[in-house]
């Protein structure tokens, strides 16, 4: 089934933020995966230890059926948290044909150069753009 998703961007302080708002809704963690759980692209640099323990995506359900995101951010790597990078809103869809077609429509105007949908390693489609908007999007299609 589809759904909206919001998916936050820190700066090396995913896990602290997720756990403040786990108390506050009282929910529990859908999914959590580290750095370190995830292949390094090749000819990408190494993480340090801390860098590995940092989150890669963390999901937090937290009312009606919403569900907030996260990922941390790496200094290192020369990422850097800032008013339109910060929020994402993220789309998982119920097919193939209407993530590609959302997604190129999205990028209708784009000032960003976003490369197309790609099968990612946890079996996904996705892809992240910018709108002309400035409005960030990640658009998502995996088979149930």
């Amino acid at each position: 089934m589809s759904r909206v998703n919001t998916y936050l961007n820190f700066m090396e302080k995913t896990e602290e933020a997720f756990n403040f708002y786990k108390k506050i809704f009282g929910t529990e963690f859908t999914s959590l995966t580290r750095m370190r759980d995830m292949p390094r692209p090749a000819g990408a640099p190494a993480l340090s230890e801390a860098e590995s323990n940092l989150i890669m995506n963390v999901q937090l359900p937290i009312t009606n059926g919403h569900v907030l995101m996260a990922t941390d951010m790496i200094a290192s790597m020369g990422h850097k948290v800032q008013v339109g990078n910060n929020v994402t809103i993220s789309l998982d869809l119920d097919s193939e044909e209407e993530a590609q077609r959302i997604y190129s429509g999205l990028m209708t105007n784009s000032p960003e150069n976003s490369g197309p949908l790609a099968q990612m390693p946890w079996g996904a489609l996705w892809g992240s753009c910018q709108d002309q908007y400035g409005i960030r999007w990640m658009i998502s299609y995996a088979k149930s």
